[in-house]
Parts: C-alpha cells; structure tokens; sequence
C-alpha cells in the first residue's frame, strides 16, 4: 500500500467525470486507488499489479494530478520514457510568498513565452502551481530541461537560457 496526499482542489480533477480518470489510471497500472477527499490523501492498493514499476508509476501520474498537469499530460508517465521532474521553490527562496511569486513569473514569462520556450525546446510539459514548477519530460531530456529550469530560478538572464536550450538542441541534432 502506497500514500499520498495533493490539494484537495485537485481531487475532483483526479476523479474526473464519473469517476472516469480514476478508472482509467486503476486499469492501466492494475492497481486500486482510494480517495480520501476531506484531507486529500490518496491510498494506492498495489496488490492487484503484477509489474513492480507500475505502483510507482501510478503514485506519479497521482502526484502530477495533484501538481496541475490534466490527466491526459499525467497517464504520460505510464511510458517508461518520461518522468516527473518537480522543483519546491522554497528551496530557492524560503517562505516568502512575493519570492516564490516572481519565480513563478520568471519560469512562466510575459504572456507565457518562457515557459512555452522551454516545452517546446525540450518536448516537456510544464505545471506552475502552487509552490512548485513541475515537468513531464522524456528521461533522455531530463538533464537539459532540469539545468534550464534551475538557471531560471538561479536568477539567470533568460537570454541566456535560450541559447543554453539552442545549444543543447544542435548538439542533439548533430548526434543523430
């Protein structure tokens, strides 16, 4: 048995319609999912799975729910190529709500152009909320998106960061 907890303003988008992303993410990780929406706990029952991946896989999707991505980018993680990378800006600037605030502006950019940057550079999908900034990416790109994230946070000139993310692509394209 597995335990979580994500904000209760996520539960019903974990739920979905009917129950239906709930069912959905039971079927595809062979698991059994129980929803505590007072608190926002969230118990996985991995006794049913046969893969001892899927549980941990099932416990991300869960997670990335609970961080705002939509169930459609979450059951991503299902692939063995993709994982959720999630940076807790406390860890960058501690408690105060106006820091953590301009991090979340640097990262999303004017009208969304940093943030839009960056998925398209790095084919990730990227979840401001709350006190975090959350990345559903393929594990090969990982290392690229994760300094590129942190370079923002860092305080880094977002010039700098795109010809960072320029780079890394070229390299990419001459080794393949």
């Amino acid at each position: 048995m597995r335990y979580l907890k994500i904000p209760k303003e996520r539960i019903g988008v974990l739920i979905g319609h009917n129950g239906e992303t709930k069912r959905q993410i039971e079927s595809l990780s062979k698991t059994r999912i129980d929803v505590d929406s007072e608190v926002g706990e969230i118990s996985i029952d991995e006794s049913g799975t046969e893969e001892p991946l899927k549980p941990l896989k099932t416990e991300n999707v869960i997670t990335a729910i609970g961080r705002g991505f939509s169930p459609e980018h979450a059951l991503r993680l299902f692939n063995d190529d993709m994982c959720l990378l999630v940076f807790d800006l406390r860890d960058y600037v501690g408690r105060n709500p106006s820091h953590i605030h301009r991090l979340k502006a640097r990262i999303i950019g004017r009208d969304g152009k940093t943030r839009q940057i960056i998925e398209e550079m790095t084919g990730s999908n990227i979840s401001v909320y709350g006190h975090t900034v959350a990345m559903i990416i393929d594990i090969f790109k990982t290392g690229t998106a994760k300094t590129a994230v942190e370079m923002i946070l860092n305080g880094s000139k977002h010039s700098t960061v795109y010809r960072y993310l320029e780079r890394k692509r070229s390299e990419r394209k001459s080794i393949y």
